[in-house]
């Protein structure tokens, strides 16, 4: 049962996936952002507009209606669909692509596994599936267990470990290829309380470690990962 770390280095996760989808034809699953699309705008960082900017070309898929239809409206080539459903992702007749990229989505479904039958509709025979997700076993995860709490994102239904995502994607007909580990930055706090200062440098202070640490090597120390897979079917 004791399986070794794959090899992995941290990444910029923002910069990292943008030159992966450089010059390729590109599925974005969960492009808009439900929740944070009007901050995400207002900054600068949508993640989908900066694909447009660098993809030979880029289709949206999103459970969110109105997140497509407020992409749609300033020309995305974007579609309403449950990416766990076979027949809806079909229905859509997209053309399957070099990259299909699913950024922090795989951890929101209930059927991880329809979800990623349903992504090998969508890369092509050569492509590659990448999906970011967080760490189970972070060293956040692990020190705040010592402290008696856990910090989830409420609609988060799943927390993978490398190992764990491994399994599930090879016994669904993938391989993985390349892993990658990141620790996301942190915006300021705008709760002036002393309480709030006082979470805010600890949190600052254990992504520092956690940074420094997968610096040094022990990359899966992250808060989040990263990982390409291609189609078992092309696998060389």
């Amino acid at each position: 049962m004791l399986r070794r770390l794959p090899r992995a280095e941290l990444v910029d996760r923002f910069p990292y996936i943008t030159e992966l989808c450089r010059g390729r034809r590109v599925v974005h699953i969960g492009f808009a952002d439900a929740g944070y699309d009007e901050m995400q705008h207002g900054a600068g960082t949508w993640l989908h507009g900066h694909l447009d900017a660098v993809a030979s070309g880029l289709v949206g898929i999103d459970v969110d209606p109105g997140g497509v239809e407020r992409a749609r409206t300033v020309g995305y080539d974007v579609h309403t669909a449950d990416a766990c459903d076979l027949d809806a992702i079909t229905s859509l007749r997209v053309t399957p692509a070099e990259v299909v990229l699913a950024g922090e989505v795989i951890e929101h479904v209930d059927a991880p596994g329809a979800f990623l039958d349903a992504m090998r509709l969508l890369v092509a025979a050569d492509g590659r599936l990448v999906l970011t997700t967080p760490n189970a076993s972070s060293l956040g995860n692990a020190l705040l267990a010592f402290a008696g709490v856990e910090i989830t994102h409420p609609d988060h239904l799943l927390n993978f470990s490398w190992l764990t995502l491994d399994t599930l994607l090879r016994r669904k007909g993938w391989e993985p290829i390349r892993w990658s580990t990141f620790v996301p930055s942190m915006k300021p706090l705008h709760d002036p309380g002393a309480k709030a200062r006082v979470l805010e440098t600890g949190a600052r202070a254990l992504l520092w470690v956690e940074r420094t640490a997968a610096r040094l090597g022990a990359a899966f120390v992250a808060e989040g990962m990263i990982v390409e897979a291609r189609p078992v079917s092309s696998a060389r």
